[in-house]
Formats: C-alpha cells, structure tokens, sequence
C-alpha cells in the first residue's frame, strides 16, 4: 500500500475536525441549518488555511444523502465520491489552468442543466483571481441570474485581483493563518497518533517556519520524519531547515550594544562557515529585536539584559527588515549581511556622537563654560540645578552611571519608570547642557532592574536616621522614663515626627 502524505490522510472532512476558522465554521453551520443558501460563495485567505477543504465540506452538506445540514454523514455515496474527488455533481477548476474565456465558457456551458444525482451542481473553481477579464466576464452573467440549482465556491489568495462586480454578488469569508501555539499543538496530536516519537519545541518551530499555513506545516512534518528517520527532534529540524542558532544573533546584539564594529565582522565570519542563508541571520535578528521591545513594553523579563533604546530597537528591526530585501543587491550575501550588521551601528545615534566628539575633545579644548573638573557626585549635581517638578523626581530617582563633557548615563529603576516621560527628559538634558557648558550634551537614561542608591532614596534614609534618632531622643528623656516608671505609661512613637 503507497503511503498518503500528512497533508491528504489528514485533511478534514468535517467542520468540527477544522483547525481554526470558527468565524467561517459557524456562519456555514447556520446558513445550512437554517436553509439561508445563497448562490456563490467566495473563500480568501493566504496558502494553507483551508480554503478548498471548507469549500468540500460545505459541498458534502449540500450534497449529502441524508440531507441539507451542517453534518453530512460522510459514509453515503455521495459523501465518499466527494471526500474521493470523483462525485459527477461537484466539478472543480484549477482557474490557473483555465485563464481563457474558451475554457470558462466550455465550464458553464452546462449549467443550465440539472444536477445528474444531487440537489446542487457545483462549481468549486480554486485560484478564481487568475482568471482573464473575459472569463470573469463571462461567469458574471451566469453570477447575476443563476438557475436555482447552481451554487458557486469560489477560493482565491488574492481577492483585490477580482472584479468588483463579481465581489458584490459573492457572500465572502476570510480563512485567517493559523495560531502558531495551535499548529503546533496539531501537529504533535498527529504524530501521537502516527506514534511517532517528537519534540515539543520542534512542533514550535516547524509551526514558526509554516507561518500559520496548516498544509505547509503538514509538509514540513513529512519531510521531518524523512530527515529524523522516524522521529522529530529538534536538533533535526534546525538543520533540515538550515535555522539559525540563537548563539550568534545574541553575539550580533552584544556588539551592537557594546558600539564593537570588528565584533560584529568576526560573527559574520563565523556564520558564513556555516551553509546558513544569510537572509534567515536577518530574519532572526529581527524576531529576537521584536521579543526585546515586548519585554521593554510588558513584565516580561528578557533572558539577557541589554540597555537598548526603544528608538534604537525600532531602527535595528527596520534596517534588519529593509536590508533583507537589499541582500539579492549586495556583491554576496556576506557582504550584505555586514553592511547591514555596520549600518546599524553607524546609525546609532551614541556611535556616531562618541566618534565624532572624542577628536574633538582630543583637537580643541571644550566649548562653553570651561570653568566647570566634572563632578561625579550626583546629588551635588541635582541639588545645583534648582529643577522643579517631574523633572526634579525624575532627576532625584536616577542613579549616575558614567559622565563626561559630552554625554551623561543615568540609571533610572524600573518602578519608577512612568518618571521618565519625553518632556522631564528634554527638561533634565536642557538643564544639564546649561550646567555643563555644552550645547549638544547627550542624556542617556537607562531602566534598570537593580536596586539603586540615588538622592531620593538617600533622602528616604536619611528622614528614616532622623525619625529613629527623634524616638530615642523622647524615649531616653529623663522626664518621660519616670513617668514610665511611675504611672506605667508607654510612648506613642506613631506620634513623635523628627523636626527639620
């Protein structure tokens, strides 16, 4: 007996056994049950999502012995003809392969006969987008005054190619990609019940690869099982889909945050001794640049900490995305990859300023006031600043982590965070521009999850020493121990405040 691939042995042959699409599901369902039939019906959506088997299913309801209902029985003949492709009454076309107006005629030019044996002659045409103008033209007059006997199912993956005309008279449902969590949750039900040994994160990846395209990602498992001969591990898959390791892609981010133009060539170099599509390295980068933003923007804690602007992620991720699209441009892919890898960095806006600014320091002495042997300590700086408001919290709850004439790095708790919003933060380096003496001072502010030691909580600790010092200073007073001893009183410390 030959061996039937995933993909045809596990197309489903009911509504309920659909993976995904209720919205579709259930509008069927209820145009079924409650005999709402209309003429021609139009399925979109990208490869792989179900477009032709919901339209078989829906054929089989039409057509089934039983009866009219959202539940063919699948075991009449005409249900078993139809799951077998061979029922006289469902006559599907492959629009691709008919384009010309000849063809679509030679289709329709039965239509006004009844159906041989079923209730409905119908027409699944697959791919309706590629037909030619006449042929839609043609269908047109058919679509406008059907015979009570014809129902149209139409699929297509580029509905916007179809005329509006043939739209308005189409009842449309739209197939969306299936759920990466659920198609790989399908796909490891399948194999248990192939009983086939697998790895869960190599569901994860090949439903990732897939890309929400269920017959895609049945696909993907046969060709797996071939590879792994027999089971599905996931060092097997990375390889069968020559997938990037997470190892260098974090060694791009290093260098990237480190501003280390030779690093980020040395890891080029590494990856090209690998049979590894370059364009998938920026693939990669761009998923792992996504996963940063969400966990700057959320609770979620990234695995490896890095201190990356919001707007510096966003300009990584476009480059990454753009760059992709240039590679086919590049001498070589290599050459591609490191220009985009280099461009990244030249266009970070701290790397462009240091490399500019420290000849500049080097050549020329400083420009504004050069009176100001620059200070470390960063209480001292706020208290000379004579900032009010958010500006002043948000300077008052920042830690100093480096400073020189040309760039100041604060270091800003995680909980406090709602502080540095875009005004306190322009007010904050304005003033420190002043401060410094230097009109293009860079200010950089970091969110961090360390504790840190900064004025505001210096400040709390130093009211907490005096409060504490205040209450020893009323329980240790002469007067107050005797009446303790005398009347048995006892002292109220809720009620002692410490005076400034």
């Amino acid at each position: 007996m030959s061996y039937k691939v995933l993909a045809r042995k596990w197309r489903p042959k009911t509504f309920d056994s659909m993976l995904g699409q209720k919205h579709v599901v259930t509008a069927l369902k209820n145009s079924l049950d409650n005999d709402r039939l209309h003429h021609a019906y139009l399925f979109t959506g990208t490869r792989g999502v179900g477009k032709t088997t919901i339209a078989r299913i829906f054929a089989k309801a039409l057509s089934c012995e039983a009866g009219v209902s959202s539940a063919p029985c699948g075991t009449c003949v005409n249900c078993t003809e139809i799951d077998e492709g061979r029922y006289l009454d469902l006559m599907e076309v492959d629009a691709a392969s008919r384009t010309g107006v000849d063809d679509t005629r030679e289709l329709l030019e039965n239509v006004q006969y009844s159906p041989g044996r079923g209730r409905y002659k119908i027409y699944l045409i697959d791919e309706v987008h590629m037909f030619s103008k006449s042929s839609f033209n043609a269908l047109l007059k058919t679509l406008e005054e059907p015979p009570g006997h014809i129902i149209f199912l139409l699929a297509t993956t580029d509905p916007d190619k179809l005329p509006v005309t043939v739209l308005s008279r189409c009842l449309q449902f739209n197939l969306t990609r299936i759920a990466a969590d659920d198609l790989g949750k399908y796909l490891g039900n399948i194999l248990e019940q192939e009983n086939i040994e697998y790895e869960i994160k190599a569901m994860d990846h090949l439903a990732f690869v897939a890309d929400g395209s269920v017959r895609d990602a049945l696909s993907l498992l046969d060709q797996a099982i071939v590879f792994g001969a027999g089971e599905v591990k996931t060092k097997d898959v990375k390889q069968m889909l020559g997938s990037i390791d997470p190892e260098p892609v974090e060694k791009i981010l290093d260098a990237l945050a480190n501003q280390d133009a030779d690093a980020i060539l040395q890891v080029v170099g590494k990856i090209a001794l690998h049979t590894v599509e370059f364009a998938k390295v920026l693939d990669a980068l761009a998923q792992r640049l996504h996963q940063i933003v969400i966990s700057q923007l959320t609770d979620t804690k990234d695995k490896i900490p890095r201190d990356f602007e919001p707007e510096t992620l966003q300009l990584y991720y476009q480059i990454a995305i753009k760059s992709k699209q240039d590679l086919v441009l590049a001498p070589d892919q290599k050459t591609g990859l490191e220009m985009a890898l280099l461009r990244m960095l030249a266009f970070t806006p701290d790397y462009q300023f240091k490399k500019k600014t420290e000849k500049e320091v080097i050549s020329q002495p400083r420009q504004g006031n050069k009176n100001k042997q620059v200070t470390d300590n960063w209480d001292e700086i706020v208290r000379s600043l004579n900032l009010t408001g958010l500006t002043l919290e948000l300077a008052r709850n920042c830690g100093l982590s480096t400073i020189s004439d040309t760039k100041i790095v604060l270091e800003l708790a995680k909980v406090n965070q709602g502080l540095c919003t875009t005004k306190a933060k322009n007010n904050l380096q304005q003033t420190l521009s002043k401060w410094r003496g230097f009109e293009d001072l860079r200010l950089k502010i970091n969110v961090t999850q360390n504790d840190l030691i900064t004025p505001a909580v210096k400040k709390q600790r130093h009211e907490q020493k005096l409060q504490v010092d205040a209450e020893k200073s009323v329980v240790n007073d002469p007067h107050v121990q005797e009446l303790i001893k005398t009347f048995g009183a006892r002292v109220d410390k809720d009620s002692i405040k410490y005076k400034q």
